[in-house]
């Protein structure tokens, strides 16, 4: 899975701050015990004395058995040592481990990563660093998802001549996009086209594929198609190597993500860049085996007029097509 950079920097430094306010934590609560119990101090520093001793045995040059007495002597005292601190702690009201600094994840040590690759635990911080981020950019409602969406806002009478009516057709849509990100990434199908016309809630199921999406610990990108060409085209157009950096950091965002969202497809400028651009992401994402969810007022058909039938045979093809119909719901 791969996060953008960003969002892996920010959820890299609450894994910094945790770690740092935990040792804090630690130290005053060292200083406050020792405060309390001075003897608790005095077997503290026998204890780091024990494993001194060990080290200069190690270092003394002359062969020292692990069963020797000089061994034995020192884990005798370490004992007895660990003993007495047990007892002072508990007689102070802490666990005897209060104060020893494990790290909160045994896996990476409060690092963040594992010889595999990223921990969980810092995996965790980064989807909760993307919910963050698509919260703010799809204006995510603090209960959308798919448990509380409502399928009673669509009529339920006929519509234009459909054989469903609106709400019949919305809760088919809305048990293949539940399928879809509930069983990310191994749902039957790989690509969505949400097509149909304005306010009939293809952003805001967009919106409950990609938190849930995000909820199962995959990265999930979402733009408008103009932000997004915008950014390809950036990569060979730009007038500075800053410009150009930033350009191709968001190029690889949206090329590399586990799902893209492409929302609002067919509103942005009818340019031979914005054509190739969709070429390259649709193509690109489709042999890197990818997964797309794109939202457009157009049909499969309407874009192969307007982007050419290269990537009509595509999305005809390789993407499902889920057609919303009726009434505009913020008219009603």
């Amino acid at each position: 899975m791969a996060y953008e950079a960003d969002i892996v920097r920010r959820a890299v430094a609450r894994l910094e701050r945790r770690r740092d306010n935990r040792e804090r934590r630690r130290f005053q609560l060292e200083r406050e015990l020792y405060a309390r119990c001075p003897r608790l101090r005095e077997v503290d520093a026998a204890l780091r004395g024990t494993m001194a001793d060990l080290a200069l045995l190690a270092a003394g040059g002359k062969p020292v058995a692990a069963d020797g007495p000089e061994i034995a002597a020192i884990r005798a005292r370490n004992e007895a040592l660990q003993g007495e601190r047990a007892r002072l702690m508990g007689s102070l009201g802490c666990d005897p481990a209060a104060l020893d600094g494990a790290p909160a994840c045994p896996k990476c040590r409060d690092t963040g990563w594992v010889e595999s690759g990223m921990c969980t635990c810092l995996k965790e911080l980064c989807a909760q660093e993307q919910l963050k981020a698509l919260t703010a950019v799809m204006h995510l409602a603090e209960d959308q998802d798919f448990d509380r969406l409502r399928l009673d806002v669509y009529s339920d009478r006929p519509w234009g001549g459909q054989d469903r009516s609106p709400r019949e057709k919305m809760g088919q849509v809305v048990q293949v996009c539940e399928g879809y990100a509930r069983q990310f990434p191994r749902y039957p199908l790989q690509n969505l086209l949400l097509s149909g016309g304005t306010g009939l809630g293809k952003t805001y199921l967009s919106g409950c594929v990609a938190r849930e999406v995000t909820r199962r610990g995959f990265s999930v990108a979402y733009d408008s198609a103009g932000n997004i060409f915008d950014a390809l085209s950036a990569r060979r157009f730009s007038r500075s190597p800053e410009e150009e950096r930033q350009a191709r950091e968001a190029a690889r965002r949206y090329l590399n993500c586990d799902l893209l969202i492409l929302d609002d497809l067919g509103s942005e400028q009818d340019l031979p860049s914005a054509r190739s651009s969709l070429y390259e992401l649709v193509n690109s994402r489709l042999q890197a085996g990818q997964h797309t969810i794109i939202s457009s007022n157009l049909s499969t058909q309407d874009i192969g007029n307007r982007y050419g039938a290269q990537i009509g045979s595509r999305l005809a093809g390789l993407y499902r097509e889920l057609t919303f119909y009726g009434d505009d719901l913020r008219l009603r």
